[in-house]
């Protein structure tokens, strides 16, 4: 069974439950819950994916991600695409 390994990067679940609260992105926030409700054995990755309606492949990806790389790589960045239809333009007056 897959888990996060908190240990390994020096954190608590606690510290991932805060970071799942005060993650400036919406995706990120939802990462680090993941994190934590797969780290703290309330659920396993499929059956938090089918409650957040997520690929058990995607919940996998972020836990394995976390494993390797740590909480950072599970910041969002945004990658591309169309902006948001009302996305701020600088103004270059």
């Amino acid at each position: 069974m897959i888990r996060p390994d908190f240990e390994k990067w020096g954190q608590s679940p606690k510290e991932i439950h805060q970071l799942s609260l005060e993650a400036d992105h919406p995706r990120s926030r939802e990462r680090y819950q993941t994190l934590y409700m797969i780290g703290t054995n309330q659920v396993n990755a499929t059956q938090w994916a089918k409650q957040i309606g997520r690929k058990n492949q995607t919940v996998m990806e972020w836990v394995h991600k976390y494993n390797e790389l740590g909480p950072t790589a599970l910041l969002y960045e945004r990658s591309g695409g169309r902006l948001p239809l009302f996305a701020h333009k600088k103004s270059s007056r």
